[in-house]
């Protein structure tokens, strides 16, 4: 038997907590559906393609004191993406909610993510099975995979896996691009006459996957306090040795949510922004303008040394970054198998290849970077066509530029400190830490209420969780339709249906906390240090949410 760490001992025992509709078990729960729903944009298209799924009634649950009878059924579920803490309490959940409706129900887990219901690969959970993984992090239960869902011979492979189980219903843990996959696959299940419901859970750290019925994306909790913990960590050491700037650069593939959130933890001195950067259309010349002169600020008052947090996602929200990425992914889809490319000796053949085939704007853009920056974008591409931006050193860049426009500074005699850089990347160290007991509230209860929702006949429906900045017995369970989420966006050159991600609000609580501190961050040292994440101990230490969600909620209530 594998030896356990004292930790990993207590975590197992940990009881996570469950709204109160939700409490007395899924056969006492009533239904009510809200008002009928449209997609946040490109209504027609997206009807068009969901006709069967589109338009449905948001739903809540409320206990009952009519208890129902559950007919035995057999359910499949599906971690799909990036990993993100709390997707062993997702599986927990919904092993324990059709458990207790019916002893005789059956919880298959797919292995290796979507590959998994395709291919046929699955375990059967038992009590023993599950209860060595409560309240851990890490998708290793069944393992995780970014398999895209939408081909006709995936969803007839799908059908067939399902019917020989047995399975009747669903679960994909997932965010925004594994939650379009679910969506298309209820569609074309219902389509079909298959009988097979598909129900959602929101995971991502990035935080991007959320609207007024999904308060936030699992796991964003866990990881920004393990992110916190270790920008305050390199913050102490900063302010003891006084001698270096360290660039950190945060996890995050489009929206700036975990920097924002991990930068009101720890508060550092820079804070990029990818949302406000777009918006003001600064230019790479300009950043490196904005940061480079409070570095001269802090070194004229003595202080050679500072914390700057970088979001994964900058690059892209440049405006001549982001057009000539743009460019770059719709060339780079022929490339790939143009014998030209594929046979070049040297990068410097491949570099000039690509500037040749850039529009001369961005070929512009392109030649100007440095060789190791030009190289790393031309890495394979993610599932979706795209730039893999975790791979471009952009930290690195920035400290690159900012120490030559430095030495020009100090040719003309305008700075005289130092400025020695070092450089972080935080993603992994946060993707499968032990969820908070927020997280492992938060997701045993998203996937109790996803059996809750399969229950009541629901299909093409995202488990919601609301009311989250309340003790856990005051959340409110409930659905939301996928297709409520969704709009059209350009992926391979081809327009697809695509769940909308929710960028950080430049006119939102958050950002205006940042905004009304920033300048005294600058230039003072008001670090934090949030330390490690708290199991144990009083509430008001273990239990609190993100900084983000206080903020977004009190600014919800006080408009009301």
């Amino acid at each position: 038997m594998t030896k356990l760490s004292p930790l990993q001992i207590e975590r197992l025992k940990y009881e996570p907590k469950l709204p109160a509709s939700l409490r007395k078990g899924v056969n006492s729960l009533e239904m009510v559906e809200g008002s009928p729903t449209q997609s946040v944009r490109d209504q027609e298209q997206i009807q068009a393609l969901f006709k069967n799924t589109y338009g449905k009634p948001t739903v809540t649950f409320e206990s009952s004191p009519t208890e129902k009878t559950s007919q035995p059924r057999n359910v499949g579920v599906i971690l799909s993406g990036g990993q993100a803490p709390g997707g062993h309490n997702v599986i927990a959940g919904l092993y324990d909610a059709l458990k207790n409706a019916n002893p005789a129900n059956k919880l298959y887990g797919f292995l290796g993510g979507p590959s998994g219901i395709i291919d046929g690969k699955y375990v059967e959970f038992t009590d023993e099975f599950i209860d060595a993984y409560r309240n851990t992090g890490g998708f290793d239960i069944i393992g995780s995979g970014r398999t895209k869902l939408e081909t006709e011979e995936q969803f007839q492979k799908s059908l067939a896996v399902c019917q020989k189980l047995g399975i009747t219903a669903v679960v994909i843990i997932g965010g925004d691009d594994s939650n379009t996959n679910a969506a298309l696959l209820a569609e074309w299940f219902v389509k079909n006459n298959a009988g097979i419901q598909v129900i959602g859970c929101p995971k991502t750290i990035d935080g991007d996957l959320k609207n007024e019925q999904i308060e936030i994306s699992f796991g964003f909790d866990t990881a920004t306090k393990t992110y916190a913990e270790l920008i305050g960590n390199i913050e102490r050491d900063a302010n003891s040795a006084k001698k270096y700037w360290h660039f950190i650069k945060i996890m995050g593939r489009s929206a700036s949510h975990v920097a924002l959130e991990a930068a009101l933890q720890t508060q550092p001195n820079i804070t990029l922004i990818s949302e406000e950067i777009e918006a003001k259309k600064m230019s790479l010349s300009s950043i490196i303008d904005y940061m480079t002169d409070i570095i001269v600020k802090r070194s004229n008052n003595g202080k050679n040394f500072g914390i700057a947090v970088i979001p994964e996602g900058l690059i892209e929200f440049i405006p001549e970054m982001g057009t000539m990425i743009s460019n770059l992914n719709d060339i780079m889809a022929n490339l790939e198998t143009d014998a030209s490319f594929v046979n070049a000796t040297s990068m410097r053949e491949k570099f000039d290849i690509v500037e040749n085939r850039l529009d001369a704007a961005n070929a512009g853009v392109y030649s100007s970077l440095p060789s190791i920056i030009k190289e790393q974008l031309l890495a394979d591409r993610d599932p979706h066509g795209n730039v893999q931006v975790s791979k471009i050193e952009t930290e690195k860049l920035l400290i690159q530029m900012i120490d030559s426009r430095l030495e020009d500074l100090k040719k003309q005699g305008d700075f005289i400190g130092k400025f020695s850089a070092q450089s972080h990347f935080f993603g992994y160290e946060g993707r499968c830490a032990f969820p908070s007991n927020f997280d492992a509230d938060y997701c045993y209860s998203l996937g109790y209420n996803a059996f809750a929702l399969i229950a009541n006949g629901l299909t093409g429906y995202l488990s919601s969780i609301r009311n989250l900045t309340e003790s856990a017995d005051k959340w409110i369970a409930g659905g939301v339709p996928l297709t409520m989420m969704m709009n059209m966006e350009k992926r391979h050159g081809e327009m697809k249906p695509v769940i909308q991600k929710a960028l950080v609000k430049l006119d939102g609580a958050v950002f205006k906390k940042l905004q009304d501190n920033r300048e005294d961050w600058a230039m003072n040292d008001r670090y934090l240090f949030p330390g490690a994440v708290q199991y144990f101990g009083p509430s008001s230490v273990c239990d609190i949410t993100t900084v983000t969600l206080q903020l977004e909620k009190s600014k919800s209530l006080a408009s009301v």
